[in-house]
């Protein structure tokens, strides 16, 4: 079985921290270094990697990294038991509420942009989830 580590490009790697543990309820693991961060508490690790603004995200490439909003065809979803305080804490880190809780057939879920441009859910999932989905 693979393993998934989600990779996430930050430019101020303290302000990361927080925002991922104060606003999304997860855990500091292991430092790396002063560029590389790994927080702990959902089902795969996720690393923070302090790139700064405008740096080349591979070599040879046109593309300059900025954390402004942007568009990204991955996003992730966090899955809360409780979305309207997940949401409350996330915006209080300095989340952006984009799309406000509205419920589906699955749950509930909010849509927001993280500190460093990427879009974020907040899903509190009903007590059949996905499977609402299916006839």
């Amino acid at each position: 079985m693979l393993a998934i580590r989600i990779c996430i490009d930050v430019d101020d790697l303290d302000r990361a921290i927080a925002f991922f543990t104060e606003g999304l309820g997860l855990q500091l693991g292991r430092r790396f270094d002063a560029q590389w961060a790994e927080i702990l508490g959902a089902s795969s690790p996720i690393d923070l990697l302090a790139n700064p603004t405008g740096s080349r995200p591979v070599k040879d490439s046109n593309a300059m990294r900025d954390y402004a909003r942007h568009w990204t065809p991955v996003h992730l979803d966090f899955v809360v038991s409780d979305v309207n305080a997940a949401v409350a804490r996330a915006v209080a880190a300095g989340a952006v509420l984009e799309r406000p809780l509205r419920d589906e057939p699955y749950g509930q879920i909010a849509g927001l942009a993280d500190p460093f441009g990427n879009g974020i859910c907040l899903i509190q999932m009903s007590a059949r989830g996905y499977d609402a989905l299916l006839a």
